[in-house]
Order: structure tokens, then sequence, then C-alpha cells
């Protein structure tokens, strides 16, 4: 009797636990960048017992962090960038304060309050804010990786925001 318990108990872990891998994978799959996705989200170990709306709020996180990175390296470019970078810089500057006190804030209560449709307009708007950021610079940004990963983990965001409409 117990050696059949602990059978079943067995089989039901391992069921949750392919669950979870498949749901990041099926959601992942309708993203942008499904591989991308997929690191993004087993990176975060919430996100196996995760739902759809629980994989858009760890990426929403993955923005947040990503965005902080990019803050954190313009304030390291401050003192150090050339004169014609500086209104570029303090444009960027700019965009992701926007990302960080508007974009995520309103992503995380839609989400939260069951609303996808104002997620996905937060998610698109960090979009719009990460290129406008590399396109102030005209080709010659210091940003580009920074702001290619706010770009990218914020439409991987928007399209599984989407899959909630």
């Amino acid at each position: 009797m117990l050696k059949s318990l602990a059978l079943f108990v067995l089989i039901l872990c391992t069921t949750l636990v392919v669950s979870g891998a498949n749901i990041v994978e099926q959601t992942c799959s309708k993203t942008p960048n499904s591989a991308l996705c997929i690191q993004f989200l087993n990176a975060d170990p919430k996100s196996s017992t995760a739902d759809v709306t629980g994989l858009a709020l760890i990426m929403v996180g993955v923005i947040k962090n990503k965005a902080d990175i990019a803050v954190n390296k313009i304030n390291q470019l401050g003192g150090s960038i050339p004169p014609d970078q500086k209104a570029a810089l303090t444009s960027c500057a700019d965009k992701y304060n926007a990302i960080l006190v508007a974009d995520i804030p309103q992503a995380t209560e839609a989400l939260q309050k069951g609303n996808p449709k104002f997620a996905v307009d937060g998610a698109n708007d960090a979009v719009i804010e990460a290129n406008g950021c590399e396109n102030g610079f005209s080709g010659n940004s210091p940003l580009t990786a920074e702001n290619n990963a706010v770009r990218d983990a914020s439409a991987i965001t928007s399209a599984i925001a989407s899959l909630l409409l």
C-alpha cells in the first residue's frame, strides 16, 4: 500500500513538473522569440507552476530587471560620454524612467486586475521607448545590448499578455 502511494505521488509530481514545462513551451511558442522566452521564464522557478497570467507577470519582472540594468549603464556613462551624445543619453534616461515609472506598473496592475489589454499597451510602450533610445544615437549607441534586451523582453511580454485577451 505504501509503495503504491509513493508511486502515485511520484507520478503526480512528474506530471506537474511536465505540465509546468509544457505551459512555458506552449506559451513561448506564441511569442516573437520562443527560445529567449523559454530562457527568461525557466530562469524563474515560479514559472513551473504559473498560469499564463503568472508567466506574463514574470516577464514584466524581466523587463524591470533589464530596464534597471540599462539605467545603471546610463548612469555610468553620464560623465564619460562624448558631448555629441549627451542629449541622446539624457533622452534615454527619460525613456527608461517612463518604462520604470509608468509602463511596468501599468502592466503589473493590469495583469493583477485581469485587464490584459493595458498590460499589452504597457509592454508595447516599453518596446517603443527602448527603440527610441537606440535610435537617438543614430547608429552609434553605447546602449545597444541593453536596449535590445528591454525591447525583446517587452515584445515577449506583450505577446504573452495578448494571449489573455
